[in-house]
């Protein structure tokens, strides 16, 4: 079992900026997507961004992008959230996710979860 451990949130203004790091039990990435979901209050867990697991490369969700980056480290096995530009609706609890051979942004098809770090973003 893979274990996955999230940190890095907290209690920020509107347009400051917030990294998270995603550390998981195992040697290296290989052969794992890294992907970020949030989960708001009464809504439902929605894909953030992830680092694909054949090289790493990101993607994001429409919500985010050109504001956040997503980055890992394969040595190391750590993943990077970097937040910029934080708004208010951006407040969630945020989940760092693994999948084996797996491209994409349907939370069921990850099978490691972290048990989220909380992002809130004041106004």
């Amino acid at each position: 079992q893979v274990q996955v451990v999230e940190s890095g949130g907290g209690l920020v203004q509107a347009g400051g900026s917030l990294t998270l790091s995603c550390e998981a039990s195992v040697r290296t990435w290989w052969p794992y997507t890294v992907a970020w979901f949030r989960q708001a209050p009464g809504k439902e867990r929605e894909f953030v961004a992830g680092t694909e697991y054949h090289d790493g490369s990101p993607y994001y969700g429409d919500s985010v992008k050109g504001r956040f980056t997503a980055s890992r480290d394969n040595a190391k096995a750590l993943a990077y959230l970097q937040m910029n530009s934080l708004k208010p609706e951006d407040t969630a609890l945020y989940f760092c996710a693994l999948s084996p051979y797996y491209m994409g942004r349907e939370p069921k098809r990850y099978n490691y979860w972290g048990q989220g770090t909380q992002v809130t973003v004041s106004s």
